[in-house]
């Protein structure tokens, strides 16, 4: 059976982690693939203009695979650190690498817990929606192992290096408002109302021009990194390129002449 459900409607692409048997935990090589290659999908196709990821109830996703690291299955199978080590490597660190490099903005609808490897996912996201069933770990350090999926570098990142150092140290549980009042969500909706809400704000994210939209998230993303000077001249080549589009020809007229635009990323 599938781990990822890929679906598609017209611009929107909703990924949905579907093992809730295991509360849709990452736990095989074929699970990390599963996820990459969605990512490959959508950035070769110039259609979608937006992601939701999200888990089948009662979680979004539950980490790691803590049967698998008790009996060495899955990811857990290696003969020694050095295979342990690869096994990450060609394993749960696609993920982060997969998704920190779409260019597609992404949006985490959390409709549950989201724990150890689950929360560093969410975080791998440009926008995070809470259910007000969500629950955010960073429990590494109670099953005894590090952050080996980036949480280390993501979740400072989404809360700030004091707070994710506390989280990381203690493996304490944040719940939804919590999260709220951390921004590491940027909303917190009823259970039932979860997804309508991320359709909702995905829908205005989908309405305006797709090229425009990943070079944006390219120099949000960029800018994370990159020195002021640098960033300036990376902005000045994707406006240089931006303002000789189609698109942004339509979107000056359709202000001018008070109307709705209609982009088709030339």
């Amino acid at each position: 059976m599938s781990f990822l459900r890929f679906e598609q409607d017209g611009h929107l692409a909703v990924l949905t982690l579907d093992a809730p048997a295991r509360r849709n935990a990452i736990s095989s090589f074929a699970d990390c693939e599963e996820v990459e290659a969605a990512c490959c999908r959508i950035a070769r196709d110039q259609s979608i203009r937006c992601v939701i990821l999200t888990g089948a109830d009662p979680a979004f996703c539950a980490g790691g695979d803590v049967k698998g690291m008790r009996d060495r299955t899955g990811i857990m199978d290696a003969d020694g650190p050095a295979q342990m080590r690869e096994n990450y490597r060609r394993g749960i660190q696609r993920i982060p690498l997969a998704l920190w490099e779409l260019d597609v903005p992404t949006i985490a609808a959390v409709n549950g817990p989201a724990i150890g490897a689950g929360l560093d996912l969410a975080c791998m996201c440009d926008i995070r929606i809470a259910s007000d069933r969500a629950v955010f770990a960073e429990s590494f350090v109670r099953v005894g192992i590090v952050p080996g999926d980036g949480g280390a570098w993501l979740l400072p990142r989404a809360v700030g290096l004091s707070l994710a150092a506390e989280m990381s140290f203690t493996g304490d549980a944040l719940d939804a408002q919590a999260a709220l009042a951390a921004r590491l969500v940027s909303r917190v909706v009823p259970h039932g109302e979860l997804m309508g809400a991320a359709r909702a704000l995905a829908a205005r994210i989908t309405r305006n021009p797709p090229g425009v939209l990943r070079m944006t998230k390219r120099l949000l993303r960029e800018g994370q990194h990159m020195s002021l000077p640098s960033l300036l001249e990376m902005s000045a080549a994707f406006q240089a390129i931006a303002q000789e589009t189609a698109d942004h020809r339509e979107a000056v007229a359709a202000m001018l002449e008070k109307r709705d635009p209609a982009f088709d990323g030339r």
